[in-house]
């Protein structure tokens, strides 16, 4: 009778992953996990008490248990269906977002330029530009010059008020109006 041969080539094996018996990816798991693991279907199966099996991985009883409520709820998780297709990566989602911020900003850019255009086109005078902060981030300080200014426009009183008002002899107003 001819038995069906698998034609596995050398290439095909050796591109596989070792597996552990039952298909299992052992290497990727640590000892003390897989003693843990084992301890935990050996309750389960009735092999061991809870007790014996805490007692095994040098645990308290709470502790066994809460690592058993782990073991199940990973179980639970594993066994959920898995959703078909390429689910996409943080790094994809990254990149794809980064696109779109970019191609925002070229859009923003354009209607920027066409703005100017238009206002241009109007005869529209360009909006003054806003005050750039200076090194540390803060708006400049404008000069003090308006506080003089000020003064000078509360010491030209009209005649009919009554007399101008003197800038006291060696003050900043007295010196601005000299220079």
């Amino acid at each position: 009778m001819n038995t069906p041969q698998t034609s596995t080539s050398p290439a095909t094996q050796a591109a596989r992953k070792p597996r552990g018996p039952l298909g299992l990816k052992l290497e990727q798991s640590s000892s003390s996990g897989r003693r843990q693991a084992a301890a935990v279907l050996e309750v389960l199966a009735g092999v061991r008490s809870p007790t014996e099996a805490a007692q095994a991985l040098a645990l308290s009883l709470p502790a066994y248990y809460k690592l058993e409520i782990r073991a199940l709820q990973g179980m639970i998780d594993g066994c959920q269906p898995r959703s078909r297709g390429r689910q996409p990566s943080p790094e994809v989602e990254l990149r794809k977002a980064q696109r779109e911020c970019r191609r925002l900003q070229q859009e923003l850019q354009r209607y920027q330029a066409l703005a100017r255009s238009a206002q241009r086109t109007v005869g529209l005078a360009a909006p003054a530009a806003p005050a750039r902060p200076d090194a540390r981030g803060r708006k400049k300080r404008r000069p003090a010059v308006r506080a003089l200014k000020a003064a000078e426009m509360l010491r030209s009183v009209p005649e009919s008020a009554g007399p101008p008002l003197a800038a006291p002899a060696g003050s900043p107003v007295e010196a601005a109006q000299a220079g």
